[in-house]
């Protein structure tokens, strides 16, 4: 099972998303989980770097659009200072926004399947921007 933990700010989208992988029948091919920061029992105002060596240390994913690239403890430095071989890829949603239009929607579906299918080509891989 792969454990997905949606962004705290962006949980409504993350729905739209998870319902496109339903109606497209990933869910029933592909082992995902989403999970939010209350579910995980991390804080709503968690740093980057809190936030990052958690999805590590638990083996998750963390799917997210905004997390902050300034500061010692943002997400980009947190990745440059932290990053192993073996850590998990952070999977980026381009444009938000555009998770209302469904053929976007269906085409960051889509891209999340084809990482989690192959997640061990990615061990290491900083981010990945989908669709």
């Amino acid at each position: 099972m792969i454990t997905v933990l949606v962004d705290h700010n962006m949980e409504g989208q993350a729905i739209l998303l998870w319902g496109a992988l339903a109606v497209e029948g990933w869910l029933a091919l592909v082992p995902l989980r989403l999970v939010t920061f209350g579910e995980v029992g991390l804080p709503f105002d968690s740093d980057d770097r809190t936030v990052w060596r958690f999805v590590q240390a638990q083996r998750m994913l963390l799917l997210t659009n905004n997390r902050s690239m300034k500061g010692p403890d943002s997400l980009e430095q947190t990745i440059r200072e932290e990053r192993t071989s073996t850590t998990l890829p952070v999977i980026t949603i381009g444009s938000l926004d555009r998770l209302d239009e469904q053929a976007y929607r269906e085409h960051c579906a889509t891209r999340l399947v084809e990482i989690a299918l192959d997640l061990d080509a990615y061990a290491g891989v900083t981010r990945l921007f989908i669709p």
